[in-house]
């Protein structure tokens, strides 16, 4: 099971499994058919400090979950807010938010008892009581807004039928039982409503650091939107910074929403505009409008980055992001992404980031550094594939030239990939051998994209190399996906948060385009299905013309995996730092 904790997991102390047996019965008999006495208890909801972590799991607002992460005890506690409660509701976790093969949390009754339980989901999605009751109830109790429920899991449990929580993307699911059942087993998953969220569960338990006595706030929000009444929508809207407005440092940012809408705006970014145009067009509308000013496209500099369940975003104290001043555009496009999915109507909004900001500079600008892969087709997935992978290289003669003596530290990431992106990860390797994890995302989705603030600041030296790897999955598509900037074509970026701020503003590598011409020579060999290389034909064309045997396949990732790269070392003007062809690492 691709989501369960399996003998590839992560190592613990586990019993011989007769004895997890044994010692479960007592365990099983008390958690799973011990009877909930939900009284309707008078008081106060549980403080909501306790709980820092909340996001509404459904479109309604009626379940809304929060926790927090305890790194001593290995472990994450849960509180469940049931606004409406009828007669029951699963919650659990899954690889990509599916209902089979499924860890899950269940409160069922019957009509006249509530009972909770331990339970997993099979391939066929259905339910059976775990012999290992990991999701320990801790209480339930009554208020005004609804029932609570309080339960505790720790990260890995031992149980191959539990999902192993690790950093990075979770999966959440939920289903709400609209009837009375009789028992566990009586459940019908497919015919429940139900829905999932993604989180960061393990949220990096960082200290906030002092904030100056003249910060100052903006606000940049959209004012009033009419919500669009369809399911998906991209919201662009225009901001512009005072005239002459001298350089700052932005050192803290937070989302604003719109009391009500929790559960419709899905993530927001604010991009600075580039400084080579003195001004931009005003434009508040759908990013796929029509009427949306093609100069807009020049606004992709991530000035802040929000996506449902995160926190305020904080920069180190020695460092804060520089906007404002001189060579720095007045131009920003903040986009939202709402997610409408039972097609409210007329709904208003005005969310959006608030900025934090001081005039008084601190030690280092931060900059931003775009890792992995060039945007180019010569990277490519072949279709029908379930975990391609490709990689792209930071070379150490890339960082030995462009970074100073003392490094530098690496405090936040944003992974990146379009569809087909699965898993993402970028390693720091040192004298060739792999030192660190800088981020990591297992179950990545591209529909949950945030800035992270990483758990620990990653020192990256001369001469080290960052390597990042995608996985993509292409199962449900019948010719190639080639590298590009449409939303059907490819990316693999790493876009990391760092100082202090270096000239290098993109370190990515694609395969030498020589070697993959000698591919295409070496398909027309071996095939009948010739594919076309003279000039005129497109490097896209081609691929799509490739006949995807077993062979045609194993040799593509064979190129990628050893043919020499073109490496990408670029400064923020796009002049390169004479770096080019290397082989892999």
């Amino acid at each position: 099971l691709p989501s369960m904790q399996t003998s590839g997991s992560k190592p613990c102390p586990c019993p011989s499994f007769k004895l997890r047996e044994v010692a479960s019965m007592y365990f099983t008999m008390i958690a799973v058919f011990l009877v909930i006495l939900v009284v309707a208890l008078q008081g106060s909801a549980p403080r909501g400090s306790d709980f820092p972590y909340k996001v509404p799991l459904d479109p309604q607002g009626l379940l809304e979950l929060s926790w927090n992460v305890s790194y001593p005890e290995q472990a994450v506690h849960f509180q469940l807010l049931i606004r409406d409660l009828q007669f029951g509701l699963l919650f659990g976790m899954s690889d990509r938010g599916e209902f089979e093969n499924a860890d899950l949390a269940v409160l069922w009754s019957d009509g006249h008892n509530s009972y909770f339980g331990d339970a997993w989901s099979d391939a066929k999605g259905q339910l059976h009581m775990d012999s290992q009751q990991d999701y320990q109830l801790l209480g339930a109790r009554r208020a005004p807004e609804g029932l609570y429920l309080l339960f505790r899991r720790a990260f890995s449990t031992c149980d191959p039928k539990d999902y192993l929580i690790e950093d990075g993307t979770v999966h959440l699911i939920y289903g709400i039982l609209e009837k009375p059942v009789q028992s566990l087993q009586a459940i019908n998953i497919s015919a429940i409503h139900r829905g999932l969220q993604r989180v960061q569960l393990l949220k990096p338990n960082i200290t906030i650091p002092e904030l100056p006595s003249d910060m100052k706030t903006m606000e940049i929000v959209a004012p009033d939107v009419v919500i669009p009444s369809q399911e998906t929508t991209y919201w662009c809207y225009m901001a512009e910074l005072p005239d002459g407005f001298p350089k700052h440092h932005i050192i803290m940012y937070e989302p604003v929403i719109t009391a009500g809408n929790e559960a419709l705006v899905h993530h927001m970014e604010v991009f600075q505009c580039a400084a080579e145009f003195d001004s931009f067009p005003h434009y508040n509308g759908p990013c796929n409008s029509k009427m949306k000013p093609d100069r807009l496209n020049y606004c992709r500099h991530v000035l802040a980055a929000w996506a449902m369940g995160a926190q305020a975003f904080y920069y180190p104290e020695e460092a804060g992001l520089a906007f404002g001043g001189p060579g720095s555009s007045r131009y920003l496009r903040l986009e939202i992404h709402y997610h409408n999915p039972l097609v409210f109507k007329g709904r208003h909004d005005s969310s959006g980031i608030r900025l934090y900001y001081t005039a008084t500079l601190r030690r280092y600008d931060a900059g931003i550094m775009e890792l992995g892969l060039v945007y180019t087709p010569v990277m490519a997935i072949p279709p029908g594939e379930d975990a391609f992978i490709l990689t792209g290289y930071c070379t150490d003669k890339c960082t030995q030239l462009a970074l100073p003596a003392a490094g530098i530290r690496i405090f936040a990431s944003q992974l990146h990939t379009h569809l087909a992106g699965r898993k993402v990860v970028t390693v720091l390797s040192r004298d060739g051998r792999e030192r660190q994890v800088v981020n990591a995302d297992g179950h990545y989705s591209p529909h949950f994209q945030e800035i992270r603030m990483l758990k620990e600041v990653v020192a990256v030296l001369p001469g080290d190399e960052l390597i990042t790897t995608c996985t993509y999955n292409t199962e449900d598509r019948s010719r190639a996906t080639v590298g590009g900037f449409g939303i059907l074509e490819e990316m693999c970026v790493n876009y990391v948060h760092y100082y202090p701020q270096t000239q290098l503003e993109l370190c990515k590598s694609a395969v030498d385009p020589g070697y993959l011409h000698r591919y295409f020579n070496l398909v027309n060999r071996f095939n009948d299905e010739e594919v076309c290389t003279c000039p005129q034909v497109s490097i896209p064309q081609q691929f799509f013309s490739v006949p995807w045997n077993t062979f045609n396949r194993d040799v593509l990732k064979s190129l990628y995996g050893f043919a020499p790269i073109s490496m990408h070392c670029n400064k923020s003007s796009a002049v390169r730092f004479p770096v080019r062809i290397a082989s892999q690492p």
